[in-house]
């Protein structure tokens, strides 16, 4: 696990890229969809519905989408997204001298090219506001896409700040889903649902300077895409991840409830309750790291797959392949790269 973090471990649902997924499927033919897919590491089919998606493979579907569908948010709006589109809207917020104005400048390019909805910046004595507002009440939000473009933003000013830029509170205009827990790895706030209007909140108050940004710099960023803002860095925004970062630097095999209430300075009753609210349970969170652990070390390590169920604390490795299949409806072998 050297060189890793928690967060670099963490994996999200096929349920919470579906609808990127059939929003390509609007953009490829089955046999380049097919393409996509296998050269991302990502199943297709029954074998998909519940297999996880690792951070790398989230990535490079990205990496691969964008160019060959030529449209920089693969579908995920009504009119598609040119290429260099991206690297324009860098090149604007270099420029700008405050946060403020680099999400002023973010609104404005985007409300140039999107169709069905504006983005509105909201300025009040506490809190400043990026809302997507549509142009008419009965169009459906896109919710892969509501979160990417929010997340675009965290993620530009982050980068702009040369630190993850704290956010308030994350609102989404859907009704929340059974993948609700995998917003906790995207933004590191509270993330609410059935909310008129998806937003994002900041305290401008804690906005600094912005840094001055290199063109060297700006071609990385986007060279890396969506690497360095799509997965927030944070370790003290959730509960969850917070007890997930405790178990990772801890000896999570033997670590109980207590354990982590104790680090985190509460008592065990009151650490139960936060994390129900948050739709997870201390046993969730170790079996998820558990299951995050076994992926990397069979994409990315060299042993055995009896020795990496040995080590994730299963005493056979029968048992491990059930509860690899449990998992991700795949094998472990499946995950070899």
């Amino acid at each position: 696990m050297a060189g890793y973090d928690p967060i670099t471990l963490t994996t999200v649902s096929s349920g919470f890229i579906q609808d990127w997924l059939e929003a390509l499927e609007g953009r490829c033919t089955a046999q380049e969809m097919g393409s996509l897919l296998a050269r991302s590491g990502l199943q297709s089919g029954p074998m998909a519905a519940r297999q996880r998606v690792t951070l790398n493979e989230f990535a490079k579907l990205y990496q691969l989408a964008a160019p060959e569908t030529q449209d920089e948010m693969m579908g995920l709006w009504s009119r598609p997204i040119r290429p260099r589109a991206l690297q324009h809207l860098v090149t604007v917020l270099r420029e700008a001298g405050s946060l403020t104005s680099a999400l002023y400048r973010f609104s404005t390019f985007w409300n140039l090219l999107l169709d069905d909805f504006r983005l509105e910046l909201r300025s009040g004595p506490e809190t400043l506001e990026l809302a997507l507002v549509p142009y008419a009440p009965a169009i459906r939000p896109q919710r892969f896409g509501h979160m990417l473009i929010l997340k675009l933003a965290h993620g530009l000013l982050s980068w702009l700040s040369g630190s993850e830029t704290p956010v308030k509170a994350v609102h989404f205009a859907f009704t929340r889903p059974d993948f609700a827990a995998d917003y906790a790895v995207v933004f590191p706030c509270p993330v609410r649902f059935d909310a008129q209007q998806t937003s994002i909140c900041f305290d401008p108050k804690l906005f600094p300077r912005p840094m001055s940004r290199s063109s060297a710099e700006a071609s990385d960023f986007l060279e890396r895409a969506p690497i360095d803002w799509i997965f927030t860095g944070s370790r003290v925004h959730t509960n969850s991840l917070q007890v997930r970062a405790f178990l990772y630097g801890a000896n999570w095999h033997i670590c109980q409830l207590p354990d982590a209430a104790h680090a985190l300075k509460m008592t065990p009753r009151t650490l139960n309750r936060r994390l129900k609210e948050e739709g997870t349970s201390f046993q969730d969170i170790k079996d998820a790291l558990r299951r995050d652990i076994a992926i990397r070390a069979l994409q990315h390590g060299t042993d055995s797959i009896e020795q990496i169920a040995f080590d994730n604390g299963f005493s056979a490795t029968s048992n491990f392949h059930r509860a690899f299949r449990k998992w991700t409806n795949r094998t472990p072998g499946s995950y070899r790269m």
